[in-house]
């Protein structure tokens, strides 16, 4: 277990934006024993605690943060078969795209479609991560935690996890559970795939939705897709120093889906639409902003620092887009980041 001191241990130096000051402590955790010792630790001196994966979905005051920073660096990955495919259980400070491109090579199906996310795998059942039709909450079984509250090390199923549009039941008192492993269950069908369900990744590859297409076509094409909107981090394109999407996708009632606005119904009788059809439409186009942040320039829905930025910069944009969409609209968008030690 490594400590670092706040004058050297920035923050920015650990999230995709490249924002966020220094922190107090900062920790990194190679096994799970040392992650719950340096939890335990922090919590025992009252210490606030940030547990920190690849810093994908995290936005960090210029401040920095006054606590411990507990950096998740466990590895390894564990296989097991069964009827119909494998269990993998994986360390929650593996790289998620390594994980992908691993289940991909080995002919593993379940994942493909996640191509390109960037961040650690135990962050995504936390806000169960999903792109191009497919989300975590497929295909995980279990996912294993340390509970700060209980002081144990506990194993949710996946019901048991409250899955929902980029929801679980980790986010219900934020910072209780730490994760320290997931568990999927993935098919080893990859040269048939999974069945496209999304009709702009179906677009891409030239077939039906529905269509099985092998995992690697799958993989592929998402990669090709998220780079064209600046989705693939790339430290020399400034497009990719962001959280990915800032606002979720509102949810509203039928009649509050604006005319000419995607509507996906969903099992309740709400409409799911599109917060970057309402930026655009609101009048907020691609590389609006200025020479310090701005939207991205390939898509409207990622806010990026283009390079000399400050935290502070990025939510004033923020709150510009998401007022302008109110005033146009009707809609309050809501940021999918965490914040730290900062607010919309």
């Amino acid at each position: 277990m490594v400590s670092g001191s706040a004058s050297t241990e920035l923050l920015s130096r650990h999230t995709t934006f490249h924002l966020g000051g220094p922190a107090a402590e900062f920790v990194t955790a190679t096994t799970e024993a040392e992650i719950i010792d340096a939890v335990t630790a922090a919590d025992a001196a009252g210490k606030d605690v940030l547990v920190l994966g690849g810093g994908s979905n995290l936005v960090v005051a210029d401040a920095g943060f006054p606590g411990t920073v507990i950096k998740l660096a466990t590895t390894g990955v564990a296989v097991e078969t069964v009827e119909g495919g494998v269990l993998v259980t994986v360390a929650a400070g593996e790289t998620w795209d390594d994980f992908v491109s691993t289940a991909v090579d080995k002919g593993w199906s379940g994942v493909e479609a996640l191509s390109g996310i960037p961040g650690s795998v135990g962050a995504t059942p936390i806000q169960n991560v999903g792109a191009y039709g497919q989300d975590v909450s497929q295909t995980i079984t279990s996912v294993t935690v340390f509970d700060r509250e209980l002081r144990e090390v506990r194993s949710f199923t996946a019901g048991e996890c409250a899955f929902g549009y980029r929801w679980s039941r980790f986010k219900e008192v934020p910072g209780r559970y730490v994760v320290l492993e997931v568990t999927f269950r993935l098919g080893t069908d990859g040269e048939t795939g999974s069945p496209i369900a999304y009709a702009q990744l179906a677009g891409a590859l030239g077939v039906e939705q529905g269509t099985r297409v092998p995992s690697k076509q799958i993989r592929e094409a998402v990669l090709a897709l998220r780079r064209s909107k600046g989705m693939v981090i790339d430290e020399a394109d400034h497009d990719t120093w962001s959280a990915g999407s800032f606002f979720t996708n509102p949810v509203v009632a039928p009649e509050d889906v604006p005319e000419g606005a995607p509507a996906y119904p969903q099992p309740d009788g709400t409409v799911k639409t599109s917060a970057a059809w309402l930026i655009d439409h609101a009048g907020f186009k691609k590389g609006h902003g200025n020479e310090r942040v701005s939207l991205s320039t390939k898509h409207t829905l990622a806010l990026t620092n283009r390079g000399e930025g400050t935290t502070e910069d990025l939510l004033a944009l923020a709150r510009e887009v998401r007022d302008g969409v109110e005033a146009a609209y009707g809609i309050e968008l809501v940021n999918e980041p965490v914040m730290l030690g900062v607010e919309l």
